[in-house]
């Protein structure tokens, strides 16, 4: 049911994982007699069928913790700059509607809500991400699930099947890409390419679409699949929130209601002259998008964060937690820190100007709290703090090829040089939260409380959780929804 993250890096195991038809030739024969791809015919059967098929129970589980995980993230991130803009957004676009905005009184339009809760979900790194993709596809497809559940009016096991079908549908379309390569050369956003399509796949087993609309669902969320890479240059994580988050949400969402409203479309965008993948990926390999469905499913292969900080800063916080777990450090006794991880990771997370991507930062933070809390990690002027700052000019980033060659698992190597002559080192190669080294339930709800109840309080928040580790029974994913809304 669940591969391996270390089976992924062997050769042989990643060979059997990725697809072995290049795009090239199956785009130059297109549908024979006006028929579509096997591979079309397979992957959209699949979507029509999921809102009835039962899941195993180990993914139900998975389910859970990726919807409580995103829910938790919406609301903790409210109070940031981005959500402060999607906000701004939500009211002087004035529509109206019943879709709940999280953490807010009023409501809106599903589309503006699917955008507002996308960008409220990655509003910082709190959020869920799926490496062997590139992907946070909970940010996009959650939200963009919710909004069609609350305008269906689906019951929660539909709503859970719908967003775990989101996330087999849309990290494989960058999965098919070779997700790194094609990120690291073709200027393109991954995220929000994987995203789109996962929050229409989600959206459209919301709104019990069959198969032929699936397939003009995945022709709608094709063409309206965009965003680029510039998203790095963006200091004030608005940008990345929408580029991750709330654009992939709204044009996913918009796919499905199009297609719900009598919209028709091509049969099949995947192939055929002048298709999807001709014009992002010609050398994609294509029988990936329905490589293992059914007994694969991403949710399980997604990473849910211990701490809420970016992605490549997850394991060097984890072996600093090791360390410090071993035995006390007195940061004044610290001569040196050095901090290996791989090329890749490391030019996201030098430096920058934001607390819970800068890695520099972040270590310093752990190490003169002894922990990396969420108000720690968005608290702004302690970058400014002097004791922060004397601490961060002794940590040392070293881009590693050792560990490049592990990639997509994101590992690190952490030494810790005390005056006395002391070395402390620790590895991390699972990070936690990963599918080699998973939260356990109780971590999850944790984690989610700490971020919910400041916000919506501890007798809301804790209905809130019991209504999602529970949401076989839920009759209406509405009433759900309003537990996310404040006042």
């Amino acid at each position: 049911m669940r591969t391996s993250r270390r089976a992924l890096l062997r050769g042989a195991g990643a060979a059997a994982v990725l697809g072995t038809v290049p795009l090239r030739a199956l785009a130059a024969q297109g549908p024979v007699n006006g028929a579509i791809s096997p591979v079309m015919a397979k992957l959209s059967a699949y979507m029509a069928e999921a809102g009835d098929r039962a899941l195993p129970d180990a993914v139900v589980e998975a389910a859970k913790h990726h919807i409580l995980d995103t829910f938790a993230a919406m609301v903790s991130g409210s109070g940031l700059p981005p959500a402060k803009a999607a906000y701004s957004f939500a009211t002087s676009y004035g529509g109206s509607g019943a879709a709940t905005l999280a953490a807010a009184k009023v409501t809106a339009d599903p589309l503006v809500a699917a955008l507002v809760n996308g960008m409220l979900a990655h509003s910082d790194e709190t959020d869920d991400s799926n490496e062997f993709s590139q992907s946070h596809p909970g940010a996009p497809i959650v939200p963009a699930a919710l909004a069609a559940a609350e305008k269906f009016g689906i019951d929660g096991t539909r709503f859970l099947r719908a967003v775990t079908l989101g996330y087999d549908v849309g990290p494989r379309v960058t999965l098919s890409f070779d997700a790194i390569p094609f990120r690291n050369t073709s200027h393109k956003s991954t995220h929000a390419i994987a995203g789109a399509f996962g929050a229409a796949a989600a959206s459209a087993c919301a709104a019990g679409l069959d198969a032929q609309q699936m397939r003009w669902v995945l022709d709608y969320a094709a063409q309206q699949s965009s965003g680029i890479g510039a998203w790095t240059r963006d200091t004030q994580h608005i940008e990345k929130s929408f580029v991750f988050a709330g654009m992939p949400a709204r044009s996913g969402l918009t796919a499905a209601l199009m297609v719900k409203a009598g919209c028709t479309g091509i049969d099949d965008i995947f192939s055929g002259a002048d298709n999807f993948f001709l014009a992002y990926a010609p050398d994609a390999h294509l029988d990936e998008l329905t490589a293992g469905l059914g007994a694969r499913y991403e949710i399980a292969r997604t990473n849910i964060k211990k701490w809420t900080v970016g992605s490549p800063i997850q394991a060097p916080l984890d072996a600093l937690s090791n360390i410090l777990k071993r035995r006390p450090v007195d940061p004044g006794a610290i001569q040196s820190v050095t901090v290996r991880v791989a090329h890749t990771e490391a030019r996201v997370v030098d430096n920058r100007d934001m607390p819970d991507i800068c890695l520099q930062h972040m270590v310093a933070i752990m190490l003169l709290d002894g922990t990396a809390s969420f108000q720690a990690a968005h608290d702004r002027d302690r970058m400014a703090d002097p004791a922060v700052l004397r601490l961060r000019a002794k940590v040392r980033l070293i881009p590693s090829d050792e560990l490049e060659r592990l990639e997509p698992a994101r590992a690190a190597i952490v030494e810790i040089a005390l005056a006395d002559g002391t070395v402390l080192t620790d590895t991390v190669l699972a990070v936690r939260g990963t599918a080699d080294n998973p939260m356990p339930r109780a971590e999850v709800v944790a984690k989610s409380r700490d971020l919910m109840a400041p916000v919506l309080g501890a007798e809301q928040t804790a209905r809130l959780i019991e209504a999602v580790l529970g949401i076989e029974t839920v009759g209406t994913m509405r009433d759900v929804a309003g537990l996310l809304r404040v006042g």
